[in-house]
């Protein structure tokens, strides 16, 4: 690739050098080496432009900022865009070309990573190579490598997508953290539908409202995805009225999941120990399913799955079929043994308010001693929630740890 290129994304035209070789892109000027084009990104902690000249004497093919960033007195050109987050996005999908066919992105507070996990094993049962990239990392055929974030940068993930694509996988499901909305992680990346599960209190450390905090969210309705694509909500959330507004006012085709859901209607669930039945209305046919995995919340994320399957191709009686063989995400009411007792031990990312409360409301229909829980808050991150996390440990366990 060369630096012309790039036009249309980046302010190439008239620049000395047009046709100089362009041999990667980078955020980090660490990274920069001879003929990669530097992203000067303002952060929360340090500005990129900073950064510019040691891009620069790193042999740096240009230096891409802000409009009105202190960068000047160097030898490469330095081309200003309104957002450079947004254009290093566009120009890594363009410089790598290349992601499955279908993709799909889940947004929420709590269930996105087993609602990407969930789609990407109903297409697997549906006969599609299919992928899934989230907080767990990346799960593809003849692949399963753990990644640091929810969603990738994007120089990281289209990476990521094209040697997905190069191997042969056609559909692919992919986390939308709130982050990754807001810093424009998916701005570059082809969307064939999106899902939105739940909203509650998390990363107050970053957004300094719930509203700020929804509107990031709803980045992946009202800018991402195309006009007419697929909207899967999941309809018995208090924040899911809002969500459908917003993705309705932007053309969407919004299809609703759950008791109140007009797509997926879930009308009867039975809890048994470790897996629940459930019956689920689609096209006015009842569906009996076994679901083998415990918590309404995981019926939830069963439902989203399903949704964006079907949405994007697979069928509904294969969508539904698929949901009795599904398998938990690691560390998401994860049964990792029993005691001597014969006690159930499960480990849950649990780590805000509303997943707590649900893990710990989730296996208390299966106790007949006590529950006991063990929990901790991050470190560096929200305070706020501390005190809500310890009141509902303490209403709804036996024991707290």
């Amino acid at each position: 690739m060369h630096l012309k290129d790039l036009a249309g994304i980046l302010p190439v035209e008239g620049t000395a050098s047009p046709d100089l070789e362009v041999t990667g892109l980078s955020s980090d000027s660490r990274q920069v080496g001879p003929g990669v084009v530097f992203f000067a990104l303002a952060g929360s902690k340090a500005d990129g432009s900073a950064y510019a000249a040691d891009a620069a004497g790193r042999g740096a093919a240009a230096i891409v900022t802000g409009k009105g960033a202190p960068v000047s007195g160097l030898s490469i050109p330095v081309l200003a865009v309104d957002d450079p987050r947004h254009a290093l996005a566009l120009a890594a999908a363009r410089f790598f070309g290349r992601q499955p066919r279908t993709m799909v992105a889940v947004t929420g507070t709590a269930g996105k990573t087993s609602v990407a996990a969930f789609t990407r094993q109903i297409w697997e049962q549906a006969g599609f190579a299919a992928a899934s990239i989230g907080t767990t990392g990346v799960v593809a055929p003849g692949r399963n490598e753990y990644g640091s974030l929810t969603t990738p940068d994007p120089v990281a993930l289209h990476r990521l997508l094209k040697e997905l694509a190069d191997a042969g996988v056609t559909h692919a499901s992919m986390e939308a953290s709130s982050h990754g909305l807001d810093q424009r992680r998916l701005d570059g990346v082809k969307l064939a539908a999106g899902a939105f599960t739940n909203l509650g209190r998390d990363h107050m450390d970053y957004h300094p409202t719930i509203e700020d905090y929804h509107r990031a969210k709803l980045r992946l309705f009202d800018t991402l995805l195309p006009k007419g694509a697929p909207a899967i909500v999941f309809a018995d959330d208090p924040w899911s009225e809002p969500t459908i507004h917003a993705a309705r006012a932007a053309g969407l085709k919004v299809l609703t999941v759950g008791r109140h859901g007009d797509f997926l209607t879930l009308k009867r669930v039975e809890h048994e120990r470790h897996r629940q039945r459930a019956e689920v209305e689609a096209d006015g046919v009842l569906h009996e399913i076994d679901l083998p995995l415990a918590g309404d919340f995981q019926i939830a994320n069963a439902l989203v799955s399903a949704g964006l399957a079907i949405s994007t191709g697979t069928p509904v009686d294969k969508a539904l079929a698929a949901l009795e063989k599904l398998k938990g995400a690691p560390g998401r009411l994860d049964l990792v043994g029993t005691t001597a007792a014969g006690a159930p031990v499960y480990v849950d990312y649990a780590h805000k308010p509303d997943a707590l409360e649900n893990v710990l409301t989730s296996v208390r229909p299966f106790t007949t001693g006590r529950v006991v829980v063990v929990f901790g808050c991050g470190g560096d991150r929200d305070r706020g929630k501390r005190p809500i996390m310890g009141e509902i440990a303490t209403r709804l366990a036996d024991i707290v740890i």
